[in-house]
């Protein structure tokens, strides 16, 4: 009998599960009209839906559930390096506890810290992030808040939202022209893979329902 040789494989507890998926930047208002950005990683799409999670305590999150809208900018990854200035930083004053201990601090302006710049939104408040290479104007259609006793301390667990897309902006060296299609080939978006942030790296080939 021939016995097909497979890796070897181990049975671990990783502290996080960012398997790898895109970071997404959100805008939201504040209760003053200041924008809020908030980095985050945990996100998939489903037709015109998509889908998001966020810890509990953020202001993104206070303001997206007060607001029930909000702009989703896809970074590329040349932008690993602000994304990177915002990352320890937080909306909220004072920082939550949780938050403070793990070392992020109070930013207000996150805009100016990243070196980003606004633009206006068609049917948002929001604004959108000039320099991300995809920007969803999207609004609240449900939210679901999981709590977790034991979950990164009085975080309080996070909240699933499901988002309805409105708007799609992207920039035009990433749309095939003629067509409403990104160019894969064009689009380099950034991955946070296992708290390590990620390109996209080479183009292996495209599915049967690829259209171009």
């Amino acid at each position: 009998m021939n016995i097909r040789h497979t890796p070897e494989t181990l049975t671990i507890r990783p502290p996080i599960l960012y398997f790898g998926t895109p970071v997404v930047l959100i805008t939201t208002c504040n209760e003053d009209g200041s924008a809020n950005i908030t980095p985050m990683s945990s996100a998939w799409a489903l037709a015109d839906r998509v889908v998001v999670g966020l810890s509990g305590g953020g202001q993104g999150l206070v303001n997206l559930l007060r607001e029930r809208e909000c702009v989703l900018n896809f970074a590329a990854d040349s932008m690993h390096a602000a994304v990177e200035r915002l990352a320890p930083t937080s909306g909220r004053d004072p920082v939550p506890t949780w938050k403070h201990e793990a070392g992020y601090r109070h930013e207000a302006d996150k805009f100016a810290l990243a070196g980003f710049h606004a633009l206006p939104s068609i049917k948002v408040t929001a604004p959108r992030i000039a320099e991300c290479p995809l920007q969803l104007e999207s609004r609240v259609t449900h939210h679901a808040d999981r709590p977790l006793d034991d979950w990164r301390g009085n975080a309080g667990g996070f909240a699933i939202i499901e988002l309805e897309v409105l708007h799609v902006h992207a920039h035009a060296d990433i749309v095939v022209p003629g067509t409403q299609h990104i160019d894969p080939t064009h689009y380099s978006p950034l991955f946070y893979v296992f708290r390590h942030y990620v390109g996209r790296g080479k183009t292996l080939g495209k599915t049967f329902k690829a259209q171009v």
